[in-house]
């Protein structure tokens, strides 16, 4: 087995299967364990992605954020064990694959559209043609003669 093989066999062990779909623009949660000396807590960091590279073991993706009127931004590896999870909150509509210029701006200077999804289509039920009143088959002998539905039938 090659060198390369087997790196590849070893950090496909590593990679995680959990995680969701997405991409620059979103506002995700990111979980993280925290662990103070001998105890662990989750944290949480919520924030748009600005950027994604990498990949493999070694994908790694920004987050930033505004708190107390200062900008944070943090990197985290995708495949790290120390995130137990990624939530998406909200799907972001951007035209570009790095939103560096977020940076400083806050407010409504820093906001993101919203990217709304296709829904899924329910199966509506097909529209049936109202029933047009039947005539009765002719009489055999009356084949000529033929009543027409808005003649009314001779009262006796």
């Amino acid at each position: 087995m090659s060198r390369d093989a087997l790196l590849e066999e070893i950090e496909s062990k590593q990679l995680k299967t959990d995680i969701p779909p997405f991409k620059v623009g979103d506002n995700v949660k990111v979980h993280i364990r925290i662990i103070e000396g001998e105890k662990e807590r989750t944290q949480i960091f919520i924030g748009t992605v600005i950027a994604r590279r990498g990949s493999g073991v070694s994908e790694t993706f920004s987050i930033y954020r505004i708190a107390y009127g200062t900008g944070m931004e943090r990197v985290f590896p995708l495949h790290s064990p120390r995130i137990a999870k990624i939530e998406v909150v909200r799907k972001g509509k951007v035209r570009q694959a790095k939103l560096y210029y977020l940076r400083g701006k806050f407010g409504k200077a820093a906001k993101v559209k919203e990217r709304i999804g296709r829904r899924k289509e329910v199966a509506k039920p097909t529209p049936v043609a109202p029933k047009k009143e039947e005539t009765p088959p002719p009489e055999p002998g009356n084949e000529g003669e033929q009543k027409l539905p808005s003649e009314a039938p001779p009262k006796e």
